[in-house]
């Protein structure tokens, strides 16, 4: 984060980097993991967003965290989860309204052991692609029509 930071400071011409953070795909004993690893991204995102919003630069980012895979409701054998699905997606930064988006899935209305998705990720995928990228969606998303979320302002 602090080398995308100096590149967007010094203005890089770079429209998107991507960063990533592993260690979640736990099974086992998953709390212990799942809080330090929660601790390390909260802590990253923090000081990378304060960070940026000391520059004009800086205040012009806009941050998409996601999972490739969500985890399953039911603990299992080994006090941890299982692959699954609807993870959490935040979308942060100076132009980003604030708020939840979605609706908080139910913990006992499942799909065969997963969480029902409340939200199509190509939807907040495909607005930050015409709200900060200004991409045409259509394009990206394999004829999928993304509804367009105010979830960013227009700077």
């Amino acid at each position: 984060m602090a080398l995308v930071a100096r590149c967007v400071e010094t203005g890089v011409p770079t429209r998107v980097y991507s960063v990533s953070l592993g260690g979640f795909d736990t099974h086992a004993g998953e709390r212990v993991w799942q809080e330090a690893l929660l601790r390390q991204l909260d802590e990253a995102l923090t000081g990378f967003v304060d960070r940026m919003a000391r520059t004009e630069a800086g205040r012009r980012v806009t941050v998409l965290v996601y999972s490739e895979f969500g985890r399953r409701v039911r603990a299992n054998a080994s006090d941890g989860t299982d692959h699954g699905t609807a993870g959490p997606v935040f979308v942060l930064g100076h132009g980003v309204t604030g708020g939840c988006y979605g609706e908080q899935p139910s913990l006992t209305d499942l799909d065969d052991g997963d969480l029902k998705a409340t939200m199509d990720f190509r939807d907040i995928f495909g607005t930050v692609l015409a709200s900060v990228l200004q991409g045409d969606p259509d394009r990206y998303l394999g004829g999928y029509r993304a509804q367009l979320l105010p979830i960013v302002t227009a700077d």
